[in-house]
């Protein structure tokens, strides 16, 4: 099998997205917001693309130790690239200073003053600690692997939390850089409009990287000086990161949660001041506030990267998340946003995937099954923890893969200024929690406030509420998952509004090795629909189910009436089916759960729906879970929603080429049969119900009963005839039995409209008669009487006409019984 990996490695460098770390160029473009000519596309191979966290495992002491000292390596490589930061926004202030005292000065002294707030002061402060910690950190050599026991012994002795606390408790400075920061930036940008002088200097100031002039990064004025605010805000968790690699017994231990204290606290009170200052006052006495944010796929530059998405009050705002790297601090890049006022919304689900895009989806899913396969063999292992590590890292990279190129259904956005954007998702239960909450917002036509991009992308790691997109190999194992074959079966809805045409949608959690969702056949135009569908998965780890009820409108887009969440759990399913009521919204569903626990088979390329035509109805019952098949109770509904006053129903036969197709689409998708059946000529609807039952290998009516039926025509009292062939009835088989009188209670209605169809029940025993009743076959070792082919086709049209001559049939019962439990459990959601 093709290695899926290694092709999306081969993929990402063919279309020039660096996989390993690359050498700069001679300038780094390092601006506030910077045009990307081209889309990134965020690979989950890309290793920066996103950050993951590291799969937790036991440390010993040496290798906590060993660990610290990484961490203070990266904080001093960190402060180097600060300090290198402040210096280029420090270049220019003597220049400045002296240009104040001239007839034409760039910036006043006391704009000089407002800009260069606290800055020397910080620089200072840094200066120092930096200083401190790259002579501490000097006098510890590099470790080799066997040295880890040595370097654990000097690990004790190495001693930095003096330093840690002797700056947090200088920390105060950044106080007033805060207060002034609001003021400083206004001068920049004043100035930017009103001095070209300004303006190419504040667009091009220029940072040496390592003290080489060979690589620089440019800056402007305004990057520069959020700097110093970006960084106090990560003091907090460089501090918590130390701590985390130093044993308690440390001598450094003590100093620096002192120093985590301080840190805390002086965050506490400036987010306390500042939030008060800083909030934006909408329309109607709002503030702009962070709803919803999480992980989508962005279309709109006709590739799919992954993006992070922020719900405010009143825009919605797209960011692409950029890891910490080489000292960098995470943060995220702006990449559009769309004011809320006027936005319009619509979802639809993505097109029917290819035959290669199915085969790509299969090779994945095969990939992931594997490495699943051997996450849990490493667990067993002597060298389990660090296997497992990179096996659930290749895990990860899968699922994201999956999760940025096979989505399955995409939200449009257009706003009043004619600007679009796409988002594709997963699933449609997420999808319409993200249409709901933006659809909440617009309604309340909120005026915007022009945003300030700056710090509210910036602010978008603190304010944050979803640290991850959703993989299923970033959560921890839980027993109570599942693991095997759910059974979902779907029964009926009712409080409908109004009548509709609706179809239910159910999702699972868990690993992807196969199909996740599946959805229902769409119900005739109803209050009350009703399916009695089975639908099947395969799941690995699924801990939910979630259910949508969707209408289905001619002409208009599909929506969403109600959506329930349930949790599965797996000491509470069993193999015996579980029925139960679920409230989705004003909407209740009635369906029934069943689980049956094994081990996976490897995904299958080849898994389709099993065909129904020229199969035996037993067969077709049996897959489908029901007792009258799928394809009979549509076409009946299809019929008597709008045949009953066709002239000629059932006698005139409808295109040989639409009968056709419609056979071939039952055989392989019920959901898309019925679709095309809702908008097909009636009289090729009820061509196909004919051809099921022509087509059937034994005729409904068993061909052992044909006898038997012919002496039942021969008794003279028409009452003892109607019972004898009731009678007869009841030693069918059960799909054969309640599909008969399925079919019978429909013709019977049919009649009933004879005077303007034409079609009495004679005629449609002439129709019908030759296709549910064949006599026996001499050649298959029949020792009987025969008749003529004239008097067989008499018996079967006389048989069927006498049974629609009864006005006591039974009622027939379409599916299975799925309550196995003594009461239903209603569960409102």
């Amino acid at each position: 099998m093709m290695d899926i990996y290694q092709e999306a490695v081969q993929y990402l460098k063919s279309q020039h997205v660096p996989v390993e770390a690359e050498a700069e160029a001679d300038v780094l473009e390092e601006d506030v917001f910077p045009e990307e000519a081209v889309s990134c596309l965020l690979s989950p191979l890309h290793s920066e693309s996103i950050d993951f966290p590291e799969s937790p495992t036991s440390r010993s002491l040496e290798e906590m130790l060993e660990r610290r000292l990484v961490v203070l390596r990266g904080i001093l490589e960190s402060e180097e690239v600060y300090l290198r930061e402040l210096e280029a926004l420090l270049m220019p202030m003597k220049a400045l200073r002296a240009s104040a005292g001239t007839s034409q000065p760039v910036l006043s002294s006391r704009q000089v003053q407002t800009v260069f707030y606290q800055v020397p002061e910080l620089r200072d402060l840094h200066q120092s600690f930096y200083s401190g910690l790259k002579a501490r950190l000097s006098e510890q050599p590099e470790s080799s692997p066997g040295e880890e026991r040595e370097m654990g012994h000097t690990g004790f002795q190495l001693m930095v939390g003096d330093l840690f606390l002797k700056m947090v408790n200088q920390i105060g400075l950044y106080g007033g850089f805060i207060e002034n920061y609001e003021e400083a930036v206004k001068v920049v940008r004043k100035c930017m409009h009103s001095d070209p002088r300004f303006q190419a200097l504040a667009e091009s100031m220029m940072s040496n990287n390592n003290g080489a002039d060979k690589t620089r990064t440019k800056y402007t004025f305004e990057a520069l000086l959020y700097r110093p605010l970006d960084r106090v805000t990560k003091t907090t968790l460089v501090l918590r990161d130390i701590l985390k690699t130093t044993p308690a017994e440390h001598g450094d231990y003590a100093s620096l949660q002192e120093a985590l204290r301080l840190s805390r606290s002086f965050l506490s009170g400036v987010n306390e001041s500042s939030q008060c200052k800083r909030e934006v006052t909408l329309s109607h006495g709002m503030r702009r506030q962070l709803m919803r944010d999480g992980f989508v796929v962005d279309a709109s530059e006709g590739e799919h990267s992954l993006r992070h998405l922020f719900l405010y009050t009143d825009l919605l705002l797209c960011t692409r998340y950029k890891h910490a790297s080489r000292g960098k601090p995470d943060s995220y890049r702006f990449c559009w946003y769309l004011p809320l006022a006027g936005l319009k919304l619509r979802w639809v689900a993505e097109q029917e995937r290819s035959q290669d895009t199915h085969l790509r989806l299969h090779a994945i899913r095969a990939k992931m099954y594997l490495f699943r396969q051997q996450l849990q063999q490493h667990k067993a292992g002597s060298r389990g923890i660090s296997l497992a590590a990179r096996t659930r890292k290749k895990l990860e990279q899968m699922e994201l893969m999956l999760l940025t190129h096979f989505p399955s259904y995409k939200l449009e956005l257009h706003s009043p200024s004619d600007k679009s954007h796409t988002f594709l998702l997963s699933s449609l239960y997420e999808l319409e929690e993200w249409r709901e909450a933006i659809h909440k917002l617009t309604a309340d036509n909120i005026e915007t406030v022009p945003p300030d991009l700056l710090t509210l992308t910036s602010a978008c790691v603190k304010l944050r509420m979803t640290q991850q997109p959703p993989l299923h190999s970033l959560n921890s194992e839980d027993e109570q998952s599942l693991c095997g074959t759910l059974g979902v079966a779907i029964h009926s809805a009712c409080g409908l509004q109004q009548p509709a045409c609706v179809y239910v949608c159910v999702e699972v959690d868990g690993y992807e090795f196969y199909d996740k969702q599946a959805q229902t056949h769409s119900s005739v135009h109803s209050l009350s629909p009703h399916w009695d569908q089975e639908l099947s998965f395969q799941v690995d780890g699924a801990r939910h189910l979630r259910v949508l009820c969707v209408s289905q409108s001619g002409g208009q887009d599909d929506a969403v009436l109600g959506k329930a969440s349930v949790q599965l759990d797996s000491k509470t399913l069993n193999k015996r089916w579980r029925r139960q009521t679920l409230q989705l919204g004003e909407v209740e569903v009635t369906l029934s759960l069943k689980y049956c626990p094994h081990p996976l088979e490897p995904p299958s390329s080849t898994a389709q729906e099993l065909p129904v035509f020229c199969v035996p109805i037993e067969t077709v019952a049996h897959q489908e879970g029901v007792l009258v098949p799928h394809v009979v109770r549509c076409c009946v509904e299809e019929v008597e929603r709008r045949g009953m006053d066709e002239v000629g129903i059932y006698r005139i036969s409808g295109a040989t080429s639409d009968i056709g197709a419609l056979k071939a689409a039952f055989n392989s998708n019920l959901r898309e049969a019925v679709t095309r059946l809702r908008c097909a000529e009636v009289n090729a609807v009820s061509g196909v119900l004919k051809l099921f039952f022509r087509e059937l290998p034994q005729p409904l009516i068993p061909t052992e009963m044909f006898q038997r039926l012919a002496s039942t025509l021969e008794i003279q009292d028409i009452n003892s005839r109607l019972v004898s062939l009731l009678s007869l009835l009841e030693s069918c088989p059960d799909p054969n039995r309640h599909t008969f009188l399925y079919l019978l209670h429909h013709l019977q209605r049919i009649s009933e409209n004879q005077d303007v169809n034409k079609m009495s029940m004679m005629n449609l025993a002439t129709v019908f008669g030759p296709s549910l009743l064949r006599p026996p076959v001499v050649e298959l070792g029949h020792n009987g009487p025969t008749l003529d082919i004239s008097q067989e086709v008499v018996v079967q049209v006389q048989v069927v006409f006498w049974y629609l001559q009864c006005n006591n049939l039974p009622e027939a019962q379409t599916s299975l019984q799925h309550d196995t439990d003594a009461e239903d459990e209603t569960t409102h959601m």
